[in-house]
C-alpha cells in the first residue's frame, strides 16, 4: 500500500508584535512616519510606520513588562493626556537599566505654544518628579523611578547661524542660568532627556 503523505503542520501566523519580541528590543513610541531603524514602532495612526497600532492614552500598552532595552519618545509626550501614567507605563515595559530617551518642546518657544494639540510644556526639571534624589521626587506623584543620565538643549539639531550655535552652547553649559534668566529672550526649541530605568 502506498504510504500516505503526512501533512505538514501549518506555520503559526506571527503578528508584528510577536516578530518584534523575537527580533528587537527597541521601541519607538509615537513613531509616525520616521520610525527609528531597528525599532518597533507604536502609534495610533494606521497610516504611520507603526508595527503596533494603539492609542497611547490607553493603558496598558500591548507589551509585557521588562521587554525593551531602549525606548524613544520623540515629540510625542506633549500630545498625550497624562504624563505620569505614560512614564509609569514606559517604566513597566522597560528592562531594568533600560535607557528612555524623551524629546519634548521647551516651554518658552513659540512652537511649543502654537500647536493646538500640545497639552504639556517642559523645562529642565520636568522629569525630576521621577528621578531619585531630587526634591521634586518627594512629591511622590508616582512610584516609577528613573536616573537622569543627561539633559540637553537642541540635541542633534543643525544650527544654521553662528549666533544660534553660540546661544545653544551657552544654554547647555549654563543650563540653570539660561532657563531662569535668558530663555524667554532666546528660547531653545526642544529638550532631550535620557533617563535610566531603576527597578
Amino acid at each position: 500500500m502506498p504510504k500516505s503523505k503526512s501533512k505538514k503542520p501549518k506555520a503559526k501566523h506571527k503578528t508584528p508584535a510577536d516578530t518584534a519580541y523575537s527580533a528587537y528590543h527597541i521601541l519607538d513610541v509615537g513613531c509616525g512616519l520616521r520610525k527609528r531603524s531597528g525599532a518597533i514602532g507604536i502609534d495610533v495612526n494606521p497610516r504611520s510606520q507603526a508595527d503596533v497600532v494603539h492609542d497611547l492614552n490607553r493603558f496598558p500598552y500591548p507589551f509585557p513588562r521588562n521587554r525593551f532595552d531602549e525606548i524613544y519618545c520623540d515629540n510625542v509626550i506633549e500630545h498625550l493626556d497624562d504624563v505620569v501614567k505614560v512614564m509609569e507605563e514606559l517604566h513597566r515595559i522597560a528592562k531594568p537599566s533600560a535607557i528612555v530617551s524623551i524629546i519634548v518642546p521647551f516651554f518658552p518657544n513659540r512652537h511649543a505654544n502654537t500647536d493646538p494639540t500640545h497639552k504639556h510644556f517642559f523645562g529642565l526639571h520636568s522629569f525630576d518628579y521621577f528621578v531619585e534624589g531630587t526634591s521634586n521626587a518627594d512629591f511622590l506623584y508616582s512610584n516609577a523611578r528613573y536616573e537622569l543620565v543627561s539633559v540637553e538643549f537642541e540635541k542633534g539639531l543643525m544650527q544654521a547661524y553662528w549666533f544660534d550655535r553660540i546661544i545653544t552652547s551657552f544654554a547647555n553649559a549654563r543650563k540653570e542660568l539660561y532657563e531662569n534668566r535668558l530663555s524667554n529672550i532666546f528660547p531653545m526649541r526642544n529638550l532631550t532627556f535620557e533617563l535610566r530605568v531603576k527597578k
